[in-house]
């Protein structure tokens, strides 16, 4: 079995969720399996073109796998919260959804500036955080060298807002 046929055999769908017509793509229950959680982590350590100076991990899912691979490489983990979340200064980045907006922050002393930074999420959608995250990392005079996501909800485009960013997006599975 391939490593997105086991990903997405214990992905489970929740109907209606967060509202009337989304089906939620639930990660949870891959955290119930040790072996498919060290699998998840070497598919995108393999799938690296070079080793970064930092992973950037996305409020709240995207700390789960991006922290494993940020200390399997031995590098930085930087968070990316909702605004007020973090504690020292920060750096802000607003960014639209589907009905107003919303702000992502870092600490601004978290990235150095030239370092190449992977920005990961357990998800994407339509593209929208990512892009912000990509913007912060700019920012602060870092370079983003890459994207890693668990999911990618293809039919949703949300690549389309990356590429301007970077070519090098990692999606483990599609849908």
């Amino acid at each position: 079995m391939t490593l997105e046929q086991s990903i997405k055999k214990e992905i489970r769908d929740i109907a209606d969720f967060p509202k009337p017509g989304i089906i939620f793509k639930d990660i949870t229950p891959l955290f119930y399996k040790q072996e498919l959680c060290n699998d998840i982590v070497n598919g995108f350590i393999e799938r690296l073109e070079e080793v970064p100076d930092a992973i950037i991990g996305i409020e709240s899912r995207g700390f789960l796998f991006g922290f494993l691979v940020a200390n399997k490489l031995n590098v930085p983990f930087v968070l990316v919260r909702k605004a007020g979340k973090l504690p020292y200064k920060t750096v802000k980045e607003e960014y639209a959804l589907e009905y107003g907006t919303s702000i992502i922050e870092m600490h601004e002393d978290a990235l150095e500036k030239g370092w190449n930074v992977i920005i990961h999420d357990d998800l994407i959608a339509t593209g929208g955080t990512a892009q912000a995250a990509a913007k912060l990392v700019e920012k602060m005079g870092a370079k983003v060298a890459g994207f890693n996501f668990v999911v990618s909800l293809d039919f949703l485009n949300g690549k389309s807002k990356l590429v301007n960013h970077t070519n090098n997006i990692t999606c483990l599975v599609h849908y």
